[in-house]
């Protein structure tokens, strides 16, 4: 069964940081690329980060650019995403994602597991 378990949302206040977590179920994931979605209320989801299976390649949105940092310990089956300089902007819902396709990124049409979401809340 495939299971992705995200967890390290909360409150902060802007120019705040908190880092997230992605437990995955299996050692299986660590071939496939894995990443970071978010959805802020009446919004559609949009993409945030992505990083391949051995780590060495990652993609972030513009809006994170330079702020968020995506990286994984494949000997803990963990993907993390450390943000720094927090916005109120930055306030939603976070969605750990696993490709489905090896060799391809989070953003790929083969779609994606999903885990059950964290929220981040940024104030002014």
């Amino acid at each position: 069964q495939v299971q992705l378990i995200d967890s390290g949302g909360g409150m902060v206040q802007a120019g705040g940081s908190l880092r997230l977590s992605c437990l995955a179920s299996s050692r299986t994931f660590r071939f496939y690329s894995m990443g970071w979605f978010r959805q802020a209320p009446g919004k559609e989801r949009e993409f945030v980060a992505d990083i391949s299976a051995n780590g060495g390649d990652q993609i972030y949105a513009d809006s994170v650019k330079g702020r968020f940092t995506i990286s994984r310990d494949n000997n803990k089956n963990t993907v993390y995403l450390r943000m720094n300089g927090l916005k109120p902007e930055d306030t939603a819902v976070y969605y750990c994602a696993a490709a489905r396709q090896m060799g391809q990124p989070v953003t790929s049409p083969g779609g994606n597991y999903w885990g059950q979401g964290t929220q981040v809340t940024v104030s002014s």
